[in-house]
């Protein structure tokens, strides 16, 4: 007796089923099935005889691809021919077709591979493509091209299945030196020396050896380099591996610079490079040297982050004149940002020009971010907040919500499978227009999956959509309200503030779990979760406990609680809730005394830094969301609840399209 893979069973299976649309109800009723049939098809595991009830299911394509990615090799071409043909047009037909095609490459099966094949992003298909048409015999000026293209892509290392591709490019002569070293030096630029050594084998012996010392340079400065031919590759190069050793050790590359320098007649550009990592790894760490190192920066190397930085060593040293000289040389669109046209006028209240700071607090007043709050603040008036809450009718939203798309992608949602749905969800996207696209971000949060709002609003492939970053009450969802009211009452802590935080941790994914093992809508760590619960005498099971939303903001509004006591400010406390105790306990202690916001803005660490803002600012927003008026920012983040609130106020000339 034949015995047929499971996975053949269940594709034979499918081919004899239609495929109704199943209401709501039923698929929340299938869920625990189709769940389990996941599970099983990345296990191995098939029973096609258990299948029947879920053939019709919008998800029956994705169990087929948990199936197929278990065991590519087991089907065949007419099978893998008829799921393509049965989803085409569906985001799983996509993924089907490269998991096929890795197989039919393995195989070396190239004139299947040949008439399966559609473009994808994959860099290994890409260089499977090209294998397939050398082995048919189809090495043309295109397929030349197309493998050159591939070849200046690797400035970083590519899948070994390119490497066949490129030993036949250089067999007909189609990697010569000069493109071999136009790889070369991108992989320097991006410290790729492993690539660089790859690189250089088909060089002239001369070529290869001297690539081969450049790589080594970059990996650990020596001596030698400075015997090199003076060329402008060797210039860069020289300027690749001290500003790594910057990095590491700005000292000693400060020490180095001139001998290599000198010997390899570096200008300017090479010299400021070096010059740029010095100073950066310097100031970061606001070492006593910064202010020397940066100024030894050409003003020709300074970008929008070494601008950033000058600043901040001007305001951690609380010189305002430097500080204002500074942001005064930043580029025109960096100095308009509300940071930084903030700032300006901050220094120049420390400086004695009141009327332009008041001039620059008017106009930075009029964004709805954390320095626009401040400034609103500094001048006594209302906080700007134009929002848009459109009124589409029920039936569009009705009519979205059943797109098969959609349907798709809100079911895997709800079956923990983010990267699938998200998938699923950027196909619709791609079909929709803009009212279309924001109504479907309203689907997705009836359905519980909130960031799609901070992800697919703003901007649609790369186009700005600033209107949409008024939709507020899209972009600031507000979940789980009567849990984060109840603990924010019992802690003393201001709503908001919890919501903030939710929002600015996990953007209300009760499931998000972060590298470092940060769990639940507050991001927990089980060790701080465990303790915390101790003290407070939280109900806790262990780690799967903070995938708990009411537990999860029990013991983070607890633990928010513990940081505004141990620090006595909430911006501090927030700066620790990012970063830990210790980073912020360096902190204080290099800038006690300093104003909120100077010492908000000298965090050393960006992240940290642009999460204090951001918590912040959204507390602004989810206490007009919660009461419709706001506790002004310059007492919340010094803790004063009892200030007296502040009103929004939309200027005409911010007023959204209706």
């Amino acid at each position: 007796m034949i015995r047929l893979s499971p996975f053949i069973v269940l594709v034979a299976f499918a081919g004899l089923c239609a495929a109704p649309v199943l209401h709501a109800q039923s698929l929340e009723a299938q869920r625990p099935a189709i769940r389990d049939a996941l599970a099983a098809a990345e296990a191995g595991r098939f029973n096609a005889a258990t299948l029947s009830s879920l053939s019709s299911h919008p998800l029956y394509g994705w169990v087929e691809l948990a199936a197929l990615r278990r065991d590519p090799d087991a089907i065949s071409t007419a099978q893998a021919q008829a799921l393509l043909a049965r989803y085409d047009g569906q985001a799983v037909a996509a993924q089907l077709r490269n998991v096929w095609l890795a197989a039919l490459a393995r195989r070396q099966d190239w004139p299947t591979f040949l008439a399966a094949w559609k473009p994808t992003d994959s860099i290994a298909l890409q260089c499977a493509h090209l294998q397939a048409r050398q082995a048919t015999g189809r090495t043309d000026a295109a397929w030349t091209e197309q493998a050159q293209a591939l070849w200046r892509k690797g400035a970083k290392s590519l899948p070994d299945g390119c490497d066949p591709v490129f030993n036949v490019l250089a067999s007909q002569g189609g990697l010569a030196p000069a493109l071999r070293w136009e790889r070369i030096e991108a992989a320097a630029a991006e410290r790729q020396t492993g690539v660089m050594r790859s690189a250089a084998r088909g060089l002239p012996s001369d070529e290869a050896t001297l690539a081969n010392d450049y790589a080594a340079f970059i990996d650990a400065v020596h001596p030698r380099a400075l015997n090199w031919p003076k060329t402008d590759r060797s210039r860069r190069m020289a300027a690749y591996g001290l500003a790594k050793l910057a990095q590491s050790d700005p000292d000693t590359a400060e020490r180095l610079l001139p001998q290599y320098a000198d010997a390899l007649g570096m200008g300017e550009s090479e010299r400021g490079q070096v010059l740029y990592q010095i100073a950066l790894w310097t100031v970061a760490s606001y070492g006593p040297d910064s202010a020397r190192r940066l100024g030894n920066v050409p003003e020709s190397a300074y970008d929008e982050r070494l601008h950033e930085w000058r600043v901040r060593e001007a305001l951690s040293r609380g010189d305002w004149p430097a500080a204002l000289a500074a942001l005064r040389k930043m580029p025109p669109a960096q100095r308009n940002d509300s940071r930084w046209r903030y700032f300006e006028a901050r220094m120049s209240e420390k400086t004695g020009d009141r009327a332009n700071a008041q001039r620059l607090f008017r106009e930075t007043a009029s964004s709805p971010t954390f320095h626009g709050f401040l400034a609103a603040d500094r001048l006594e008036q209302p906080y700007a907040l134009c929002a848009w809450i459109p009124n589409d009718p029920a039936t569009a939203k009705q009519a979205i919500a059943r797109d098969p798309a959609i349907v798709r992608a809100m079911e895997l949602w709800q079956l923990e499978r983010p990267g699938w749905a998200t998938a699923e969800w950027n196909d619709a996207l791609s079909r929709f227009d803009d009212t279309q696209r924001r109504i479907a971000v309203e689907v997705a949060q009836d359905n519980g999956w909130f960031d799609r709002a901070v992800f697919s609003l703003g901007s649609v492939r790369g186009e700005s959509r600033p209107d949409e970053q008024r939709l507020y009450q899209l972009r600031f969802p507000l979940h789980h309200g009567d849990t984060i009211k109840r603990e924010a009452a019992k802690h003393d802590i201001d709503p908001a503030w919890v919501a903030a935080e939710i929002r600015a941790e996990s953007i209300f994914n009760p499931k998000a779990r972060s590298g470092a093992n940060a769990m639940g809508l507050m991001q927990v760590l089980p060790s701080t979760g465990a303790g915390v619960a101790k003290r407070w005498s939280i109900p806790y099971a262990g780690a799967a406990s903070l995938y708990d939303s009411d537990t999860n903001i029990a013991i983070g509004t607890a633990y928010l609680r513990e940081m505004e006591d141990k620090y006595g400010v909430p911006y501090v406390a927030i700066a620790a809730y990012n970063a830990g105790p210790a980073p912020t306990a360096r902190w204080q202690s290099q800038r006690p005394g300093v104003d909120p916001d100077i010492w908000i803005e000298t965090i050393s660490y960006k992240e940290t830094r642009e999460y204090v803002a951001r918590v912040l600012a959204f507390s602004v927003i989810y206490d007009w969301r919660l009461n419709g008026t706001a506790l002004p920012v310059s007492d919340r983040l010094m803790g004063r609840v009892q200030a007296k609130r502040k009103a929004f106020t939309c200027p005409t000339a911010q007023m959204p399209k209706s």
